[in-house]
């Protein structure tokens, strides 16, 4: 049996393998790195540098006491006290040189806003310190009725128009899967200076504390459940973008990752199943990509890279709904 060829080409970056790690807390460890590299991750992706953060450090939260939303005295208590992230932003650039130094896979720098402003300046500093490349994660949740789609979308655009027009370096938007027209905004992206797009931001949704009468917030580690909206959009997506797709959300097993790949992802992003089994998995992992890609006569994963997408379906909107009524018609009772 031969050996399947597992490199692909990520934001311009020559990787071994299409498995590379998310942001996560794993890069806030030198030694935990290492371990991930050591095991076969091809690239890995530092936790967020918030906006909230940078604008902390610069002393510029005064905005946040003028505004009407903060007229209730507990709302500043919402955002967490500068040292409760886990990352300063010096300390983050120094990270940034430590694991370059350290690592022989690229490092990705992590960029987390709503809104452009002062704090994109941030993507030069990462560039600065060594980043092989920035995923920009343009995190919010409108809930002003006042404010449009179109007006929101306006401002991430612009946002990424500011960080991929001062660098060198590619950037990568990581979105939420709750756009009106996401392959629209896709490509609009790209025209912004976009060199991929991740799919798909995971919102942490709160829950109530009914003993506390508060609201908590959680955090539930992802299953392969998650995996099926991802498929559908990286398939809807991946004949129209020039760039590259990331997939990060609900890869837990070889098979999630190769459905992925046949989707159209160039990479898949793990956290979860790292958090959940520990580095070792990363090697079953792609030793399962391997095997399965031989065994299945793929000689390289451009081959297996979306041969499931919607490229041959002369209707892909007709062909999802023409599925949706059919799964719904096939109910019994």
């Amino acid at each position: 049996m031969y050996a399947p060829d597992l490199a692909t080409n990520y934001l311009g970056l020559k990787l071994s393998s299409p498995l590379i790690v998310g942001a996560s807390p794993f890069c806030d460890n030198i030694d935990s790195a290492s371990r991930l590299a050591d095991a076969g991750a091809s690239a890995i992706i530092m936790r967020s540098l918030f906006e909230e953060q940078i604008d902390y450090e610069q002393k510029a939260l005064s905005y946040l006491l003028d505004t009407p939303a903060e007229s209730f005295a507990e709302a500043t208590s919402y955002f967490p006290a500068f040292s409760e992230y886990q990352l300063a932003p010096d300390y983050y650039l120094k990270q940034i040189a430590l694991l370059k130094k350290t690592l022989r896979i690229p490092v990705i720098a992590s960029l987390n806003g709503h809104r452009p402003g002062g704090w994109t300046d941030y993507a030069v500093k990462m560039e600065q310190a060594g980043a092989d490349a920035i995923e920009l994660n343009l995190y919010q949740l409108i809930t002003d009725p006042a404010q449009s789609g179109d007006e929101i979308e306006a401002d991430m655009l612009q946002t990424v128009r500011e960080v991929a027009g001062s660098v060198k370096i590619p950037v990568a938007v990581k979105l939420s899967a709750f756009h009106t027209a996401p392959a629209q905004f896709a490509l609009a992206l790209e025209h912004a200076g976009a060199k991929g797009i991740v799919l798909f931001n995971r919102f942490y949704q709160p829950d109530f504390n009914l003993d506390e009468l508060d609201v908590q917030p959680s955090l539930r580690l992802s299953d392969s459940t998650e995996l099926l909206l991802r498929l559908r959009w990286l398939a809807v997506l991946s004949p129209h973008v020039k760039g590259s797709l990331s997939c990060t959300g609900g890869v837990h097993t070889k098979e999630d990752a190769i459905k992925a790949l046949l989707a159209g992802a160039d990479t898949v992003q793990l956290v979860s199943v790292l958090l959940k089994h520990g580095p070792g998995i990363m090697g079953l992992l792609r030793e399962g990509l391997r095997v399965w890609m031989a065994e299945h006569d793929y000689r390289d994963v451009t081959q297996l890279r979306g041969a499931l997408n919607l490229k041959r379906c002369p209707d892909p909107a007709a062909h999802e709904r023409a599925n949706y009524i059919r799964i719904l018609q096939s109910w019994r009772i």
